[in-house]
């Protein structure tokens, strides 16, 4: 048994041992490991030799002695891993990803900035090639940051006020606009708004679009049937119940998040309403065809939306340089039965 042999019980295998096992010097081993071209020979006796001795190449030493330093990888901040919004905006970032042979590492924020924060800076830190980020809004600062160290940064599902940061959203406001136009044109006049936290830039702007289509339809707004910086199921079921609750109750309700819509949904069913109020909520759900009535929803392109940002990203890193971009991208309505509830009749 060789010396590297006896070394390697001890300790993992480096290339040197590589090298001595396959008698070669450890410039050949490193052409063969990295994919250069060498003969069919020294091929074989570098791989035989590696996969006796469980050597694993170290990629970050390697990245480092690249002349461009690329580690050949890139980091996903979401709001949360766990939404369905997000784990599809994360498949699709990752098939992007391989598609170039970069690994994708991600985390969640759950919308709080010092969990972004240190989310930056780790994926930073780890010297990814650049950055796709949900961002809570409150960070616009460390965005900047991590993109004038030299990291490109794409802002995904929300705008930034960080400069020279490339942006996918889609079109929030004429998405909510024009559901408030089908539930109008279905006799509702009474409709409900139920709004994420108020910080973050997609429920503003959904909210924004709530308001002008009551406008564009010449209905008025009721202070009474809004219910805004809703957090997760529980909140809007409560918010829900309370509306429901109301000497003048709603007859239709537009929700401005998946998870508002699910506990929406949820105090309609408590009271078996789920066939007399309407329903639309912003982006789909797992499962909402399912349901009788099916949940009606205005959808976004996950796919199309995490191959833009990818695309932005990855003209980056090839060299683009330039202004800013922002693409806006369309959404569409899926009814399923619950948004196309007529108003009762006895209302």
């Amino acid at each position: 048994m060789s010396s590297a042999q006896n070394d390697t019980g001890r300790r993992a295998a480096t290339i040197r041992d590589v090298a001595t096992m396959a008698g070669v010097g450890i410039a050949t081993v490193s052409r063969v490991i990295n994919g250069k071209p060498v003969t069919p020979d020294l091929a074989e006796r570098v791989t035989r030799a590696a996969e006796q001795l469980g050597y694993r190449q170290d990629l970050t030493a390697s990245s480092l002695r690249r002349a461009d330093r690329r580690t050949h990888t890139l980091g996903l901040v979401l709001e949360d891993a766990a939404n369905p919004f997000s784990a599809a905006l994360h498949r699709a970032v990752e098939d992007a990803a391989a598609a170039r042979g970069m690994l994708l590492l991600a985390g969640s924020t759950d919308e709080d900035p010092v969990r972004e924060r240190g989310l930056l800076k780790t994926f930073t830190a780890r010297r990814v090639d650049g950055l796709i980020v949900v961002p809570t809004g409150q960070n616009d600062t460390d965005l900047d940051a991590a993109r004038r160290a030299g990291t490109p940064v794409v802002c995904v599902d929300r705008r930034t006020t960080a400069p020279q940061v490339d942006t996918v959203t889609v079109d929030n406001r004429e998405g909510v606009r024009a559901a408030v136009k089908r539930l109008h044109e279905a006799g509702h006049r009474r409709i409900a708004f139920l709004g994420d936290l108020r910080s973050i830039w997609t429920a503003e702007e959904r909210y924004a679009g709530f308001v002008e289509g009551l406008a564009a339809v010449g209905c008025v707004l009721h202070p009474s049937l809004v219910r805004r910086g809703l957090h997760g199921t529980e909140a809007a079921q409560e918010a829900t119940r309370e509306l429901l609750a109301l000497a003048h109750a709603p007859t239709a309700l537009v929700s401005g998040q998946n998870l508002l819509t699910i506990g929406a949904r949820m105090a309609l069913q408590e009271r078996q309403l789920q066939r007399r109020v309407a329903l639309v909520g912003f982006d789909d759900l797992p499962l909402a065809d399912l349901l009788e009535p099916g949940i009606s929803v205005i959808a976004q392109d996950h796919s199309a939306i995490g191959r833009e940002a990818a695309n932005l990203l990855f003209d980056r890193l090839d060299g683009e340089g330039g202004a800013a971009r922002h693409r806006v991208l369309p959404t569409g309505y899926l009814a399923r039965g619950s948004g196309e509830l007529p108003a009762p009749e006895d209302v």
